[in-house]
């Protein structure tokens, strides 16, 4: 009876060898005994965590301002707003009669159209003028255009009380303190370079056979910019515009240098500081007051939204 051979043995390929080694030398469980790799769900909760916290920390204020809102004047000098949420439902604590005191003065409403009326011009003739400079830096040779764009630039870190004085005194000589233009012309100088620098990052980065391509079909400068840049802009524009108008809106310190608290040109956020008392004694009328001017604020965030968070990715990301 013949006997079997012993099989052969097969060995694996070299190549197969070298990965099977490889992959054991680099695995966590053979390195030192370190821990492995938390897995993607640990980090995603952790990121989850964090964002929450941060969320609740940026609106517990907020929240605390709009619970003072709705209490009474002698619960909001005598206890803190948390002291609320202790009996939520007792509705003695709860009341409207401060919005009711801030929507019943006159000079509110007074004041709210001349923030309209101040703000609204004061975003789009800074943005008008920034969308021109930008194109002009951005695709236009002329000489002196990285000089003049470096100053530009250069103003972002000039601190806006400095130039507050100076001003002041050329306003008084050409008769313009307390007069809408002058507010229009203050904002629109404060925000130019930010704007421009906004811009210029965007309009720079647009393709540049689109450009030339029009030019070649005979399009002058003027025609590409308003019917190419432009409507390929509209979301740094968005995002810039929103800026612009918060800023404004929320202005306090330039409307009361240039305009004055006068009953027929002071904005919401004079009024709101007249409502407060000269000595202070009524500044529980600035929560209600407070929510009162955010309406329209938020209102215009919301609508925007979408091209605000574009804005801000194509303004200042590049490539």
């Amino acid at each position: 009876m013949t006997a079997l051979a012993p099989p052969e043995t097969i060995e694996a390929p070299t190549s197969e060898r070298r990965r099977s080694s490889l992959a054991g030398r680099l695995s966590p469980w053979n390195d030192g005994g370190r821990r492995p790799p938390k897995a993607p769900g640990q980090r995603s909760l952790l990121v989850r965590a964090l964002v929450l916290l941060i969320a609740f920390t940026w609106t517990l204020p907020t929240a605390g301002l709009l619970i003072s809102s709705l209490r009474p004047a002698g619960a909001i000098a005598t206890s803190g707003w948390w002291t609320v949420l202790i009996h939520p439902f007792e509705m003695s604590q709860w009341t409207l009669a401060n919005y009711s005191s801030v929507l019943a003065d006159r000079g509110m409403f007074d004041a709210f159209i001349n923030s309209v009326v101040i703000t609204i011009p004061a975003t789009v003739i800074p943005i008008s003028l920034a969308a021109f400079a930008a194109y002009a830096f951005a695709w236009i040779e002329f000489p002196g255009r990285k000089l003049l764009f470096a100053i530009v630039i250069g103003l972002l870190v000039v601190p806006l009380q400095m130039t507050l004085v100076p001003l002041l005194q050329l306003y008084v000589e050409w008769n313009l303190t307390g007069t809408y233009l002058g507010t229009w012309l203050a904002h629109t100088g404060f925000g130019l370079p930010m704007a421009i620098f906004l811009l210029y990052n965007y309009i720079a980065d647009l393709p540049k056979e689109i450009l030339e391509s029009a030019y070649v079909d005979g399009a002058s400068h003027f025609s590409a910019f308003t019917k190419l840049v432009l409507p390929l802009a509209a979301p740094v524009l968005a995002a810039f515009a929103i800026f612009q108008f918060l800023w404004v809106w929320n202005d306090f310190l330039v409307a009361y240098i240039f305009l004055g608290t006068g009953s027929e040109v002071a904005v919401l956020t004079a009024q709101l500081q007249q409502l407060v008392g000269t000595r202070g004694e009524d500044w529980h009328l600035l929560t209600a007051g407070a929510f009162v001017s955010m309406v329209v604020p938020l209102v215009v965030f919301l609508a925007m939204q979408r091209y605000f968070v574009r804005g801000l990715l194509t303004g200042g990301v590049k490539g």
